[in-house]
């Protein structure tokens, strides 16, 4: 494993859509390294998610930490969403170092995946979970939480 610098924003890479990962590539050593890598930058920078475009690599791969233990998720699909949204907590961004704010997110989603040994997967998150599903999924689509931002709490020229 190898702790992988973070791009950091303005750069293009961040905006760029990634691809689907294929059950056969998935069984590959390269992407395995990639989750490895990811699982360890995460740790190392401190965050609670990370998607593969913030270290230049555009697949559909993000890791999320539930609390319980980081986990990678391949090819994340939001299939459902509770209908109440607000701000339920204040978000950062490891590519947007020193920048804080609110975001309308949905309380709760349901999202399906492929974990890392190629298995669907179904989920139903709320709380802290569902935020960080909806930013890093974003993220695999080349959008960032600044695009959202409601109120900033925190940023260099305030």
């Amino acid at each position: 494993m190898t702790n992988q610098p973070v791009i950091l924003n303005p750069s293009a890479i961040l905006r760029e859509p990634s691809e689907e990962v294929s059950l056969e590539a998935l069984a590959t050593q390269e992407i395995q390294t990639l989750i490895d890598d990811l699982l360890e930058t995460m740790e190392v920078e401190n965050g609670v998610g990370i998607a593969a475009p913030q270290i230049g690599v555009h697949k559909r791969i993000i890791i999320v930490d539930d609390g319980m233990g980081a986990q990678a998720y391949i090819n994340p699909k939001i299939v459902g969403r509770s209908l109440r949204k607000g701000h339920f907590i204040e978000e950062g961004c490891l590519s947007i170092p020193g920048i804080w704010g609110f975001v309308t997110r949905h309380k709760a989603v349901k999202v399906r995946a492929l974990n890392r040994e190629g298995d669907r997967i179904t989920l139903k998150v709320s709380g802290l979970g569902s935020v960080v599903f909806q930013h890093e999924i974003d993220h695999l689509d080349g959008i960032l939480f600044i695009d959202k931002v409601d109120t900033y709490t925190r940023h260099p020229k305030m």
